[in-house]
């Protein structure tokens, strides 16, 4: 069996599959280690149009119109002083006028498979044991298959292992954001009602003290709803989280609305969605992608794009890497500068919008601080750029420095 690639990749979810079919688009031979056997359930539904450069670079965007995913063109909120619904539509400013709600289980297992085309080694049921190191280089990985223990090689290694965080935890790396540090519990109800015309694929996000409920429609008529909340208050409540996701519910306005005639078809899950940002997201011979580097509050559903376009971008250095590998250090302190500078406006962002009791022009007029100080755009256009993941399209996201983004202190 071949011991010997270019590079591997660590994980098979939105962030591996992104820097892994890149490469082999671009002709080198990548190994993709995934420790499931997919399709496997994972939750981050709600997609947002910040991805969709990476989906037609990686030619996919057919793939995820064959899947039959409803189409994402709007995102509604109950959010702030006043309880009026308020909605923003991608196309009043995006070049990509909707994303998707998906099954990640279908989503997942479809990029996979592309990966695969692209020319990418998959193996799953791959658990990645360690990484392994001659000095302070990484020069491969030892992973379990069955009974079989085996080490591969490479000059590179992409860390995409999600909330495993391999490298970081290796290193001890990870920088948790104390003040959020929340719960999530959600299920899954099938009927209810939908919002009309385009906006029947809107997510709806509610505010609900202490914290805020999601709903994501898809296309089979079944809905994803949950509720997120810091997690001592769950502890202060008493109650199991699925006590405090049915009483949220119950107290809430346009959520409870649109399940009215709706049955549950799931058994309540539960998650720690404590952010974090890793204090190095990279090291000689290796470079972190995805959760595996970072990971935000999921309020604006950036997951899947915070995944996809850091892939990218972290692909390109491994590419670059290889053709030039005294530039290495360089590159990957671009990547790392880069993509915290980026990451730094997302969770300024999050702390400033978990207020609820501000205006709505007040975020707008906060999203134009962080993106857009000379007023390029309007306020709320702004505020669409930010949410959607669109500043990543800002060269910040890219290795190569770009010049500083301004994070006002909060307040």
């Amino acid at each position: 069996m071949r011991d010997q690639y270019d590079v591997i990749v660590i994980g098979g979810g939105p962030a591996g599959v992104t820097a892994s079919g890149l490469l082999s688009k671009w002709g080198r031979s990548v190994l993709l280690l995934e420790k499931e056997k997919f399709p496997r359930y994972h939750i981050g539904e709600s997609l947002v149009t910040g991805m969709m450069p990476v989906i037609e670079e990686l030619g996919a965007a057919q793939i995820l119109e064959e899947l039959g995913a409803i189409r994402k063109y709007a995102i509604s909120l109950i959010w702030g002083s006043h309880p009026d619904p308020w909605t923003v539509r991608f196309d009043e400013v995006s070049p990509f006028p909707y994303a998707y709600q998906v099954k990640r289980a279908e989503f997942d297992s479809l990029l996979l498979a592309h990966t695969r085309r692209l020319g990418t080694t998959v193996i799953e049921e791959a658990n990645v044991r360690e990484a392994l190191f001659e000095g302070d280089r990484c020069t491969g990985v030892r992973y379990s298959r069955s009974d079989d223990v085996i080490d591969v090689h490479a000059p590179f290694i992409i860390d995409a292992s999600g909330q495993a965080k391999l490298m970081a935890r290796r290193f001890d790396a990870v920088g948790w954001h104390s003040d959020l540090k929340n719960l999530a519990a959600w299920t899954y109800f099938q009927g209810g009602s939908r919002y009309d015309g385009q906006e029947a694929g809107n997510i709806l996000v509610e505010n609900r003290p202490p914290g805020w409920l999601w709903l994501i429609p898809f296309s089979d008529n079944t809905c994803s709803v949950g509720f997120v909340a810091p997690s001592k208050d769950f502890t202060a409540s008493g109650l199991k989280p699925a006590a405090v996701l049915y009483q949220s519910i119950d107290e809430s306005r346009e959520v409870k609305r649109l399940l009215t005639g709706a049955v549950e078809v799931s058994q309540v899950r539960t998650a720690k969605d404590w952010s974090y940002t890793c204090e190095r997201m990279s090291g000689p011979g290796f470079i972190q992608a995805g959760d595996a580097a970072a990971f935000i509050d999921p309020l604006f559903s950036t997951g899947v794009m915070l995944a996809m376009r850091s892939a990218s971008a972290a692909a390109r250095a491994a590419n670059d890497i290889l053709d030039e590998p005294d530039s290495e250090a360089s590159i990957r302190q671009s990547y790392e500068d880069g993509y915290r500078s980026f990451l730094d406006v997302v969770i300024s962002f999050v702390r400033f919008f978990y207020d609820p009791s501000k205006e709505v022009w007040d975020y707008f007029e906060r999203a134009r601080e962080l993106v857009d100080p000379t007023e390029q755009l309007k306020a709320r256009e702004d505020f669409i750029v930010l949410i959607s993941g669109l500043v990543a399209m800002h060269p910040i996201m890219d290795y190569v420095p770009a010049a500083p983004v301004a994070v006002p202190p909060s307040g």
